[in-house]
């Protein structure tokens, strides 16, 4: 009987132990909101831990309104630059820029979003994960995420058409955290016009702990102003309007 009690305590001691290692291999929850949600896609609302109640500068400016076909405008001038090694780039120059999303993600993304951050509230961010399944265990995703904040648009991609394979086994981390990369970023973000877009700086210790934000930040106002800019000067070139009187306004 003595070996018996024995037996199922020490039974017990592995069983609470295990419970504790799976505990703490968990993955956190995210708490979210889906906006939309198809087979392959999704754009969903998650809280933001870095903003705080209460401390308002820390506050996201949602609910956002924005129309769909602005939106669209701004997602086409976003653009990827792919990393090359120096040699590469020492034969044939920097890399191209690649337009960010296709005609069909632009689609999808400009009314999805636009949807998403007018019900944002001031401390949450919109995700988006994009899927081309290629084989039952593999994808080829785009993921990321934004967020409005005073007048400036934070953008960050996670993934851009990185073939995902679905482990036999444990977390399929490519749907749960869409806004952090599967693998080593081989690209950069960026946008046209560039004059929009606003310098980051980062610490050198951040840059050497890899905690640098990999955020690329749009200037919502500036944009305006460059497009309303751009729009009086074909004005101008199509005799809409006196070039005199363009130059003197701008």
């Amino acid at each position: 009987m003595i070996i018996q009690a024995s037996c199922i305590r020490l039974m017990s001691v592995g069983l609470f132990l295990g419970l504790l290692v799976m505990a703490g291999c968990a993955v956190p929850h995210v708490p979210s909101r889906v906006i939309y949600e198809d087979p392959v896609n999704f754009v969903r609302l998650e809280e933001d831990s870095e903003v705080l109640a209460e401390w308002p500068p820390t506050h996201h400016a949602h609910p956002f309104v924005i129309e769909p076909e602005k939106l669209r405008k701004i997602l086409s001038g976003l653009m990827v630059q792919e990393h090359w090694i120096a040699l590469k780039r020492w034969l044939r120059g920097e890399s191209p820029l690649v337009p960010a999303f296709t005609d069909q993600e632009l689609t999808l993304l400009s009314v999805q979003l636009a949807e998403a951050l007018a019900e944002a509230r001031y401390n949450e961010r919109v995700t988006f994960y994009l899927s081309e399944p290629q084989t039952f265990a593999r994808r080829i995703i785009t993921t990321g995420g934004l967020y409005i904040h005073g007048t400036k648009l934070h953008m960050l991609l996670g993934n851009w058409r990185i073939i995902y394979g679905i482990p036999a086994y444990g977390m399929i981390y490519d749907r749960r955290y869409p806004m952090r990369p599967t693998a080593a970023k081989g690209f950069d973000l960026r946008f046209q016009p560039l004059e929009a877009v606003v310098p980051t700086k980062s610490s050198v210790l951040d840059e050497i702990l890899a905690n640098a934000k990999d955020e690329l930040v749009i200037d919502l106002s500036k944009l305006e102003s460059i497009e309303s800019s751009l729009s009086l000067l074909d004005s101008c070139r199509w005799g809409e309007i006196s070039c005199e009187r363009s130059l003197t306004i701008h």
